[in-house]
């Protein structure tokens, strides 16, 4: 555990939250911020992902009066085709579209993540992740799409549930692609004084 600075983790996901214990952070407290989360016109997912992670520790950090001994951790996962950003799955349409998407073919996983320190400096970090799903027939789609542990994952998967069978290859982080990249999340840490 570690024994430095106090760290608020804003976000509302509990693999953020467990990937940060598994290198031994507790946050002193976790606050979900309230962003729009929306892609801007003609956005790429490489900088829509570091804006999103930005503007959360900002949300929070300026939600935070008098909280100045804090380090706010934020932290956002955008999934990509190309030029184009995966949806987060909601529905069940959606993550069959996703899934039928991204079968057979590479991917990318892009994970942005903003510190604010108690001094008020930000420090960012842009992380990119290639993944390869193998080739989905119709019926493992649907049967996937039942299960139901898509939803509310960026491109309709998440690696430590039940569609890592279908990960073929990951070149990179895989802690990037489950939600938080830990090396250079720690790195960012350490420089905030969280980690010794």
């Amino acid at each position: 555990m570690h024994t430095g600075v106090p760290l608020i983790l804003a976000s509302s996901s509990p693999r953020r939250l467990e990937l940060l214990r598994q290198i031994g952070v507790i946050p002193a407290g976790v606050i979900a911020p309230d962003i729009d989360e929306s892609p801007k016109r003609g956005e790429l997912p490489r900088a829509h992902a570091l804006r999103l992670a930005i503007e959360k520790a900002r949300a929070v950090s300026g939600s935070m009066t008098g909280a100045t001994d804090s380090v706010i951790l934020a932290a956002d996962t955008v999934v990509s085709m190309g030029r184009r950003i995966m949806p987060k799955a909601e529905d069940p349409d959606t993550a069959r579209r996703c899934i039928e998407r991204l079968s057979g073919r590479r991917h990318r996983v892009h994970g942005g993540v903003a510190v604010i320190d108690r001094d008020g400096r930000q420090r960012t970090r842009i992380v990119e992740t290639v993944v390869r799903l193998r080739r989905l027939d119709g019926a493992e789609i649907e049967r996937y799409v039942e299960r139901g542990d898509w939803q509310g994952k960026a491109g309709g998967y998440a690696l430590q549930g039940h569609a890592a069978m279908f990960v073929a290859s990951v070149n990179g982080s895989c802690s990037n692609v489950i939600g938080l990249p830990l090396c250079e999340t720690a790195g960012l840490l350490r420089a905030a004084g969280v980690l010794p």
